[in-house]
């Protein structure tokens, strides 16, 4: 009989969750990748352009909070029940999306899309570290970042034509039904996988919670025109976000040689890229839509073709990183971020500026593309490189965190520029913004290189650099 790491990750004993898991990530991939592309027309047609972002910031909301408890839970009860539930979730919440009768009820069910689908990215991680034996953990975790390619490919593009086509609606309805082959294959093997045990960090869930609730409010006030209620909800939503955010990021090392600088320095850049370019990438449909009279299928292939720029130069910068044994990655990372705030300068012009050829949006956010490429592969190395021992999964969580909330922040103070500013000035304004965050890069970044190249201090030695 052969072993599993003879036979594959595709051999009998592990072909069912080895599917199982890829449709389910594939599934969340064209949701997450479509949804962009389609927003300008389910907005228009459910009268909600003023809470076009909340689209954005509902999904990553949910999706922060489900990826710290659900992944908790999983590693004390066993994966088996939460992936269902978290299944369960992510389906009802496409159901809702597609048979919502107002924008109120879509962002409802972006919000529990969220819930479900973090909670099943969580555990998809968990279980091939559980699951699979070591020697075929990398491939697996390979061919799960390769099932973004196809909809990062065709997502754009499949979601205008259904749109155009058919209806918006059918983007979401037509994504539930796979959802059972998912739980066909996947949950006969996870409920192989015993319990580990491993008591839930309420700390962690509680400050999540916090977290969450604290810069949704915090967006909310900026969206309200009565100014007490801006302030109650920006006063509330400070004072819940801040403690929290403290607690869950270790400070910003303003000091090169401050213990454990590459790492903190490694969370600020991931939230300056995620806010910059998710931020700014949620508006880019609807701006070529409504500015240069682009259809659907053409804002979509500019998403496109952003994608594959980026996924060209992830896969670049790996062969350079691997023949210069990581030695340029702190400068591939700066000259990522100086890349991506000339692409969001250049689209700013493209969207805004009269007489300039239409060409030159797509060819911006190419560039783009190709500034994440550099940006967001080098900096996660910097970090996986010092991630301290037996931290690596915190370390892990703590990156995704930061993801997430560049992203919703980024989306939310969008939407909230476009409702009080109309689509031409909220767009302006919304990159300038990203502009200036992106230039903070420099500033990140320059703390990413060490002076010694080993690897850096404990998350609890950066909590100590607050003074």
């Amino acid at each position: 009989m052969h072993s599993p790491s003879a036979s594959g990750v595709f051999g009998p004993g592990l072909r069912p969750l080895t599917f199982g898991l890829l449709l389910c990530v594939l599934l969340i991939a064209f949701e997450s990748l479509a949804v962009a592309t389609i927003l300008p027309t389910l907005a228009r047609e459910l009268s909600g352009l003023a809470l076009y972002g909340w689209s954005f910031s509902a999904f990553f909301m949910g999706y922060l909070l489900s990826t710290v408890v659900l992944g908790g839970v999983a590693d004390r009860d066993g994966p088996s029940r939460p992936f269902l539930l978290a299944l369960t979730v992510f389906g009802a919440g496409l159901l809702l999306s597609g048979l919502a009768p107002s924008m109120e009820m879509f962002i409802t069910g972006r919000a529990l899309q969220g819930l479900g689908g973090g909670g099943l990215v969580a555990i998809a991680y968990l279980v091939i570290n559980r699951a699979y034996p070591d020697a075929l953990r990398a491939r697996m975790l390979a061919l799960l970042s390769s099932a973004w390619v196809v909809p990062a490919l065709i997502g754009p593009a499949a979601a205008s034509v259904i749109a155009e086509v058919a209806s918006w609606r059918l983007v979401f309805l037509g994504l539930a039904p796979p959802l059972a082959l998912v739980a066909a294959l996947a949950l006969p093997a996870l409920r192989r996988l015993q319990a580990a045990g491993t008591p839930l960090d309420t700390a962690r869930v509680r400050f999540a919670l916090m977290a969450a609730l604290g810069v949704s409010l915090a967006l909310a006030a900026l969206q309200q025109r009565a100014w007490g209620w801006a302030a109650l909800l920006g006063v509330t939503g400070l004072l819940l976000a801040g403690p929290a955010l403290r607690a869950l990021f270790p400070a910003f090392p303003w000091r090169s040689r401050a213990a454990g600088a590459p790492l903190a320095a490694g969370f600020a850049t991931r939230f300056v890229l995620t806010f910059s370019f998710f931020g700014a990438e949620a508006f880019v449909p609807l701006g070529l839509s409504e500015l240069l009279g682009f259809s659907a299928l053409q804002a979509g292939s500019v998403l496109t073709v952003s994608a594959l720029v980026w996924s060209a130069t992830s896969f670049a910068h790996s062969r350079f990183d691997e023949r210069t044994a990581g030695r340029w990655r702190h400068r591939a990372a700066r000259l990522g971020v100086s890349i991506v705030a000339l692409s969001l300068g250049g689209m700013a012009l493209a969207l805004l500026l009269p007489g300039t050829p239409a060409w030159s949006a797509p060819a911006f956010w190419a560039l783009g593309g190709l500034g994440m490429g550099l940006g967001f592969q080098s900096h996660t190395l910097v970090v996986f490189h010092h991630a301290p021992g037996g931290q690596e999964g915190q370390v892990s969580g703590t990156l995704q965190m930061a993801d997430v909330l560049g992203a919703a922040i980024g989306a939310g103070i969008g939407g909230a520029l476009l409702a009080a500013q109309g689509v031409s000035t909220g767009v302006g304004i919304l990159f300038a913004l990203t502009v200036l965050v992106a230039l903070l890069g420099q500033l990140t970044t320059a703390r990413l290189r060490p002076r010694s190249l080993s690897p850096g201090a404990s998350l609890e030695e950066c909590q100590d650099q607050r003074g």
